[in-house]
């Protein structure tokens, strides 16, 4: 392997956790730099697509609801596979995710295994997400005890 793949693959995995760090943050101007104007982002829970969207301001409309409803984000990355061909790449990462909601004043956790296939592009001598698919393949909803 050689030292620009190598350099290739710590950028892309870069991106991947930067994704999570600013999302926890609820950073959603500076997450959504990670994206191309044009990219895509769609959402499978049990198999069924539940979220298709197209462009950043799109983008950024939804999460931006969806971080209103959240009281705290975490997330943990696993695993992170890539391809690379150029300026064109393709990856599979793993996370959990836990989002704190309250709901009739108490606190619920929900965990996420979620695992994500991402198309990347290398534009403006950065690496970005084109597209990204999260099938969210276990969840798990519960009351947090808070102690």
């Amino acid at each position: 392997m050689s030292l620009e793949n190598l350099k290739t693959r710590q950028e892309l995995r870069d991106l991947v956790d930067a994704y999570g760090y600013l999302g926890d943050d609820k950073k959603l101007d500076e997450q959504m730099e990670l994206f191309t104007p044009d990219a895509t982002y769609k959402v499978y829970m049990n198999g069924f697509e539940i979220a298709n969207t197209t462009g950043v301001e799109t983008l950024k409309k939804e999460f931006s609801v969806h971080a209103a409803e959240v009281k705290t984000y975490f997330t943990l990355n696993g695993q992170h596979t890539v391809e690379i061909d150029g300026n064109d790449a393709t990856g599979i990462s793993f996370s959990q995710l836990k989002m704190i909601r309250e709901k009739e004043g108490k606190d619920i956790v929900t965990d996420y295994s979620v695992k994500y296939e991402d198309v990347y592009i290398h534009q403006n001598e950065k690496w970005l997400i084109k597209q990204r698919i999260g099938h969210f393949l276990i969840i798990e909803t519960r009351v947090l005890n808070n102690w």
